[in-house]
């Protein structure tokens, strides 16, 4: 068997992509990094199915079932989305925020991910898809003000958080 893995965003080769065929109970039959031209090879496999499984940094993994056939060469193309990142600073009093809660979530609602800021307020959510999603950041307790409007609206309704008792 040989194949080539590609980026799916710009079709260039990923080189040192993780390649593992993996047989129907999931044990390891071969495994080895792509080339300088994204390409692999695995000789010693006996014809049926098996799955080829895909990791490379900055991509999405991908598992694929694979038929090898028993006569000839089965070759294979795979291409590798990649995994989006997004980061942040979480702040409070213009200062990072420890310990903040922040949540990723997607257009149906669903919690993607979720993170806890370090010393220095940041966040990060790796290997994402492209889409929309909402972000929430919570630390302090909520907070209630009382807000009138009136005439042309609120120019500036700034609210402090803090910790009880801070």
């Amino acid at each position: 068997m040989v194949g080539t893995v590609t980026s799916a965003d710009h079709g260039k080769p990923v080189v040192g992509a993780m390649v593992v065929a993996a047989d129907a109970r999931g044990d390891v039959l071969a495994a080895g990094p792509t080339d300088a031209d994204g390409t692999f090879g695995f000789i010693e496999l006996l014809p049926g199915q098996l799955t080829l499984a895909v990791t490379a940094t900055g991509y999405r993994p991908i598992a694929l079932p694979v038929e090898i056939a028993a006569q000839g060469v089965t070759r294979t193309e795979l291409e590798l989305s990649p995994g989006l990142n997004v980061r942040g600073v979480v702040q409070a009093a213009g200062r990072p925020l420890n310990d903040a809660r922040v949540t990723l979530i997607d257009t149906a609602g669903l919690v993607v991910a979720s993170s806890t800021t370090g010393e220095d307020g940041g966040y990060a959510f790796t290997d994402l898809d492209g889409g929309e999603y909402t972000v929430t950041a919570a630390g302090y307790p909520p907070k209630a003000t009382h807000l009138a409007v009136h005439g042309p609206g609120v120019e500036s309704h700034d609210i402090e958080l803090s910790h009880p008792g801070g």
